[in-house]
């Protein structure tokens, strides 16, 4: 258990840190990736040689002969939440950080971009339950409280639900959101319908964030291995085919997460432990921008 004092020179450290990212990620293209998806309905009006075709609403203009026009005002903030997974299986790392440390980065620098947009950001943080949630707020106050919940939060669950996380946010959530689900995705529960109901409504952005080892390893004669969320153990040797199988299954498993993600067209950004973070996020800002343009 952190004590108080470590833990404000945590979130303080965090604040800094993320703060200069903040500046790369928030110069237009953060906003503009979202914009237009933050719409609510006006009023409806004749339709202007000016006006977009694909706005008319056929059911006024069959009813007057007169075509008309849907007229729709952009929302003047987004609503932001992120539902970040706090199960044990992110305590893994075998570089400097664990997964759970950069989640807590990648989720605080989302969250201050939010902040930085005078957009409203919120917090989900889960396990097999839900273990907070910090209603959807503007200001710097309470961005430092999320950062402060996201690095001194203790979960009481060793296990992962994605499928309940979002089925518990979808009954929160009454207005649409832009939600980035914070996860390794290393869950054995089904949350592939869950995963398309909720991106039907919400705008959901998958934010992996795996540890490099977890996908190759380098060849030794014996390893032990510990599930941290079963507490099974788990000893082989990383040689010749039982590598080769090792490296497979593991291309496999995450091969696995991009599918769903296609499917239920759920942008997916990977991230791993050893990587700056700016780079994934950008590249994902940009290549969204390009395709709500």
């Amino acid at each position: 258990m952190m004590d108080t004092g470590e833990l404000l020179a945590k979130v303080r450290k965090i604040e800094i840190k993320t703060r200069r990212m903040v500046d790369e990620l928030t110069g237009g293209a953060y906003h503009s990736v979202f914009k237009g998806r933050g719409i609510e309905f006006s009023e409806v009006r004749e339709y202007t040689p000016d006006d977009d075709v694909r706005d008319i609403d056929w059911n006024v203009t069959a009813r007057t002969n007169i075509p008309h026009i849907k007229k729709y005002t952009e929302e003047r903030e987004l609503t932001v939440i992120l539902a970040v997974d706090i199960s044990a299986s992110g305590h893994f790392g075998s570089s400097t950080f664990s997964k759970r440390e950069k989640m807590t980065e990648g989720a605080a620098l989302l969250a201050l971009s939010a902040i930085r947009n005078n957009d409203k950001a919120g917090l989900l943080l889960f396990t097999g339950e839900t273990e907070l949630f910090l209603p959807p707020r503007s200001g710097r106050t309470h961005v430092l409280r999320l950062i402060r919940e996201l690095v001194g939060t203790e979960a009481k669950d060793r296990k992962t639900n994605i499928a309940a996380a979002l089925e518990n946010l979808a009954g929160i959530l009454k207005k649409k959101a832009v939600i980035f689900l914070v996860s390794d995705f290393i869950d054995t529960h089904d949350y592939e319908k869950t995963f398309k109901i909720i991106s039907r409504k919400h705008d959901l952005v998958a934010m992996r964030i795996l540890d490099e080892k977890e996908l190759t390893l380098p060849p030794m004669a014996a390893l032990e291995l510990i599930d941290g969320e079963t507490g099974k153990r788990f000893s082989f040797s990383a040689l010749g085919e039982n590598l080769k199988k090792f490296h497979s299954a593991a291309e496999k498993e995450a091969e696995k997460v991009r599918e769903l993600c296609k499917r239920s067209k759920v942008d997916l950004i990977d991230i791993r432990c050893n990587e700056d973070l700016v780079r994934p996020l950008m590249n994902f800002f940009r290549t969204r921008e390009r395709h709500t343009h």
